[in-house]
């Protein structure tokens, strides 16, 4: 029986991120895939436990960049016009 690579605690890992800025655990023996880049343990010896807490600390918004980016410019164009409207005067 196998063991999953991404669970042996005594391995070492980096962390990687893409685009999205959406976070993974990645093995070091594992090439980095396209799309990725690694953020943390770089020195190709950090820990399971200390990349897992690294993610912990730097992924504090679970949505992809691009789903943020839409709800953020969502919410601008409803307060612009929520506040033109307030201001609006009624012949």
């Amino acid at each position: 029986m196998s063991t999953n690579p991404f669970d042996d605690d005594e391995g070492t890992f980096y962390v990687l991120v893409n685009d999205e800025e959406q976070y993974s655990l990645w093995p070091t023996f594992a090439e980095v895939p396209q799309g990725w880049r690694i953020v943390h343990g770089a020195n190709g010896h950090a820990g399971r436990q200390e990349c897992l807490d690294y993610v912990d600390e730097h992924w504090t918004d679970m949505r992809p960049k691009s789903l943020r980016d839409a709800m953020d410019a969502d919410a601008t164009n409803s307060d612009a016009t929520d506040s033109r409207a307030r201001h609006s005067v009624s012949p």
